[in-house]
């Protein structure tokens, strides 16, 4: 297995307590950068999932999802 950079780990570590994933302001909020999660995306180790909610105002977010390999690189 690569040996990643610890701020990667920390990112899917933040991330891994969310089954259904988090949004890029929740990441941006425990201080993950958007560089960390574009080299997530880029590495295959997470995901980014846009979506559309709805309520009052329709608000446009981007969901950060952990894959299988990034699973695999936290050692779960």
């Amino acid at each position: 297995m690569p040996d990643y950079p610890g701020n990667w780990l920390d990112a899917l570590e933040v991330r891994g307590n969310s089954p259904e994933g988090v949004t890029e302001a929740f990441m941006m909020a425990h201080g993950i950068s958007a560089a960390v999660v574009a080299a997530l995306v880029d590495s295959g180790l997470a995901t980014t999932v846009p979506e559309r909610r709805t309520g009052e105002r329709t608000v446009s977010v981007t969901r950060f999802k952990i894959t299988d390999r990034g699973r695999v690189a936290l050692g779960r």
